[in-house]
Order: C-alpha cells, then sequence, then structure tokens
C-alpha cells in the first residue's frame, strides 16, 4: 500500500492511464499533468498544470516512457502538448524524491544528476523488460501472422538477439510451429538455444542465415541487418524491428530491395495498455515503497 506517498505523474500514453489506476487504488496520492482528456475520476487524483505541482511533498516523480526531449520538454498526450519540468521545480524536492521515467536521453541523465536526485530508468530493469516481452511477442506474432499469407507454423522464422525480449519472441514462434533460428554471439546462448530445440547460429554468419528466412526479426539495437545482408532476402522476406529507434536494420536498403521491412516500436502499449500499464504501475509502486 502506498498511503501516505506523493507522486506526481506529468505526461503519458494510455499505459499511465492505467497505472495511474493502479498507484491511486493502492492509496497513493497523485498529482498529474496531461490527462485532461483522460478521464480520470478517482478521490486520490488531482489534476494540475506542472507549474502548480507541490513538489515539497513529492516522493516521486514520474515521466512518460519517452522521458524529456533533448531540450527538456516533456511530451503530453490528454490533450496532445508539452510541458517542461525545471531544475527549480526539481530543486524544490526532497532530497528523497525519485526521477522514473520509462527510457533516459543524455538530457535527462544531466538534469537529475544536476539536481542531485536518484533517476530510475524503468526499461533498463529486467523485472520491465522480461514482463514488457509477453505483450511485445505476442504483438510481434500479430503483425507476423497479419503481414504474411502463409501460417507461421511451418515458417522459417529468424530472431537477431537472444536477450529478454528476443528469448521470450523465440519461444512463442516455436511454439506456433515455425522453425525457428537464433542468432547469438555469446557460447552460454547457443547452448540454451539448443536446449530448447531451435537453431542458433553466429551473428556473423546472418548473411547465410537469412537466405532460408521467411520472417526476420531483430531485437538488437544497433545496425546488425545490414545492406549486405538485407540483399541476400528472398525477395518476399519480411522483416519485423523491434528495436528502440532507428532500430537495427537498413530500412533503405529493404527498400531497395524490395524487401517489407516495418519497425515496430512501443507494441506493448498500442496493443495491451492496459496489461502494459499494470506493469508500469506494479513496478513503481514497489520501487516507492522500497525507497524509505
Amino acid at each position: 500500500m502506498l498511503e501516505h506517498k506523493q507522486l506526481a505523474l506529468i505526461g503519458g500514453d494510455q499505459r499511465y492511464v492505467q497505472a495511474i489506476n493502479h498507484l491511486a487504488d493502492n492509496n497513493a496520492t497523485l498529482y498529474i499533468d496531461g490527462f485532461i482528456d483522460a478521464n480520470i475520476s478517482h478521490p486520490n487524483v488531482h489534476q494540475l498544470k506542472t507549474e502548480q505541482i507541490p513538489f515539497e511533498q513529492l516522493d516521486g516523480i514520474v515521466l512518460p516512457v519517452t522521458g524529456m526531449d533533448d531540450t527538456g520538454n516533456i511530451a503530453l498526450h490528454y490533450p496532445e502538448e508539452k510541458t517542461m519540468l525545471t531544475e527549480n521545480m526539481m530543486n524544490k524536492t526532497p532530497d528523497s524524491c525519485v526521477i522514473y521515467t520509462g527510457t533516459a536521453n543524455d538530457y535527462l541523465r544531466k538534469f537529475a544528476e544536476k539536481c542531485n536526485r536518484k533517476l530510475i530508468v524503468l526499461f533498463e530493469r529486467d523485472d520491465m523488460a522480461i514482463a514488457n516481452s509477453i505483450p511485445t511477442a505476442e504483438a510481434t506474432l500479430q503483425i507476423a501472422m497479419e503481414e504474411t499469407d502463409f501460417t507461421i507454423n511451418g515458417a522459417n522464422v529468424l530472431i537477431t538477439g537472444f536477450g529478454r525480449i528476443g528469448i521470450t519472441i523465440a519461444r512463442l514462434f516455436h511454439q506456433m510451429g515455425a522453425n525457428v533460428t537464433v542468432a547469438a554471439r555469446k557460447s552460454a546462448d547457443f547452448a540454451r538455444i539448443t536446449e530448447m530445440r531451435m537453431e542458433p547460429v553466429h551473428m556473423n554468419q546472418l548473411r547465410k542465415a537469412v537466405r532460408k528466412c521467411d520472417i526476420t526479426i531483430n531485437t538488437v539495437p544497433h545496425l546488425v541487418l545490414t545492406q549486405d545482408i538485407i540483399s541476400s532476402m528472398t525477395k518476399d522476406a519480411l522483416i519485423i524491428d523491434l528495436a528502440s529507434h532507428p532500430g537495427g536494420t537498413d530500412f533503405e536498403a529493404a527498400e531497395g530491395n524490395g524487401i517489407k521491412a516495418i519497425l515496430a516500436l512501443g507494441l506493448p502499449g498500442k496493443v495491451a495498455p492496459k496489461t502494459a500499464g499494470d506493469i508500469i504501475g506494479q513496478t513503481i509502486a514497489q520501487l516507492v515503497n522500497e525507497n524509505k
């Protein structure tokens, strides 16, 4: 329970509407900006402009998945506009106040450091990433089914990367009957991929591996599907890139080779905002309780 805890939530999408309800139901007092059009009605929730928030009372400030931009602006969604969290506002908070954000650029990291406040990047945490890998995998499967004219059962699917998201996606496509190949670099990953009855391949063998693939799913957050590798794909191949912007695919090369490539960002928030919002709310609640 979050009784006596006070949090400010500044901006956020449909996931944050669910997170707000979760935190308020757990007795937190919330001051929110950017949700006027979201139809939030709860006695513990107070709709305010950012400059009206009682910063001196806060245990934490929750920023959207995108955090801040490079000039300090925070994107609002309900309605769509922008606001700003300034150093002067932040310095009014207690020293124990924590900044929670989905992702963080250099500007936000330097901002937190300059204000001497702890910054927790939620999507860098194992618990968040693993929990979010489930709706991400389901949404990826949905995209694959919608964008192809064949069944996933029997399809040749290549997953690049065997991290927290890659593991869940590989398992789901394998369970659907796909012939799954996973590209990785570590010998331990090769052993685990084999144990899961999938085919391992080293990342430096991608050019050969993609030749037989119907669907390639990238989870690596840097360029791995280069022009050279894409040129080895069949013309009816499909690429689904899940890595953070700008992805790990040379999209110009894909277009030039007539290969459909989809940059699929923020899938949990798009296809399962209720579940994704509960994950965010539960994680923040746990972290706030731990910050005694």
